[in-house]
């Protein structure tokens, strides 16, 4: 919470299904820019060659096929509120540069315009890889790395929070039961124990789906031949 309200960039390690982006939406909800955009990306899904456009946007005739009345970026579209910037780590080396050049000072010009803009958005980054060993690789810029984490914190794997495992599973069944309009449903002791055993390489995000395929096949009560094998 003290993180929240200083409005500082933070970078969020962990695992696939750790719950990054949650932890993102919280720090966004529990900051003064609670009422301003919050934006999430994913910079592993976005092709090399329209990075740039992308997160910085385009003017009109900025390039062949481009949008004719231009078109804002993340940067823009985020103004005032949360960037979120997940799987940092797959950025390409020419989109880090431009990223730490908003980073420093907050510029940025949209493609094909003179104009230099502000951004005014916080940036919250996020990536289940090592990104030291990728600075150590020469992939990632540790320039870059030190502006992200002002303050960095790591999301340990379910299977190293088993206090977590309870309290999540009746979270998820609670959840589904709303979404499929069931009226209750309950967890055996055993279920509970074989849910608590398991190893959880997907983290919460496999558990979430595993308790929706167990509510949907449970009669009142997910015992143990509810729960996939």
């Amino acid at each position: 919470k003290r993180i929240a309200t200083a409005d500082v960039n933070l970078l969020i390690i962990g695992e696939t299904g750790t719950g990054k982006e949650l932890l993102a939406r919280h720090v966004h909800a529990c900051s003064r820019r609670r009422n301003e955009p919050y934006l999430a990306v994913n910079c592993g899904a976005i092709s090399e060659h329209l990075m740039e456009s992308t997160f910085f946007g385009y003017v009109k005739g900025a390039f062949s096929g481009a949008d004719p009345r231009g078109r804002a970026g993340y940067f823009e579209s985020a103004q005032g509120g949360t960037l979120f910037l997940d799987e940092v780590g797959e950025l390409p080396p020419a989109m880090q540069a431009a990223l730490l050049r908003v980073l420093e000072d907050g510029s940025f010009q949209r493609i094909g315009s003179c104009e230099t803009r502000l951004a005014s958005c916080r940036v919250v980054a996020a990536t289940h890889r090592d990104l030291e060993q990728l600075i150590a690789q020469g992939r990632f810029r540790q320039d870059l790395y030190f502006r992200l984490k002002v303050v960095q914190r790591t999301i340990k794997p379910l299977r190293e929070r088993p206090c977590d495992i309870n309290l999540l599973a009746e979270q998820f069944a609670e959840t589904m039961r709303r979404k499929h309009g069931l009226e209750s449903v309950d967890i055996s002791p055993n279920a509970y124990a074989a849910l608590s055993r398991y190893h959880w390489p997907g983290n919460a995000r496999e558990m979430r789906n595993a308790i929706e395929v167990a509510v949907l096949c449970a009669d009142g009560t997910i015992e143990m031949d509810c729960l996939p094998p």
